[in-house]
């Protein structure tokens, strides 16, 4: 089995590499649940008074790296933040600190275009 790792954000972390690997499950039968958590970590477009507005996801924020399907590494205010909405939805959410040295993240930062 490959596994690919994708982040996608600038990844800036706390001074000494310290951040929240954040965990979320949604329930396969929920739906409508699951589209607002895609909401919620990606973003979406919102028609307000016939103008589009795009409402940046947690992904979109300055430290947020997603590493792969339903899980992201952040800070920790941001991943309370995060957790706190989705338990709100019903959304099992796992959390767990994790120290990355700012040398290792440089292997996964992505090219800008």
């Amino acid at each position: 089995m490959t596994v690919y790792i994708y982040i996608l954000m600038t990844f800036d972390t706390a001074p000494r590499g310290e951040c929240i690997l954040v965990s979320y499950d949604v329930s396969g039968g929920a739906r409508s649940v699951a589209a607002r958590v895609c909401q919620i970590v990606f973003g979406r477009k919102r028609i307000v008074h016939g103008r589009a507005r795009d409402e940046h996801g947690f992904i979109h924020r300055r430290g947020v790296a997603w590493i792969g399907q339903s899980v992201l590494v952040m800070s920790s205010r941001d991943a309370e933040e995060l957790a706190t909405r989705l338990r709100s939805l019903g959304v099992r959410v796992a959390m767990a600190p994790v120290t990355i040295p700012r040398t290792s993240l440089e292997a996964f930062r992505r090219p800008r275009a």
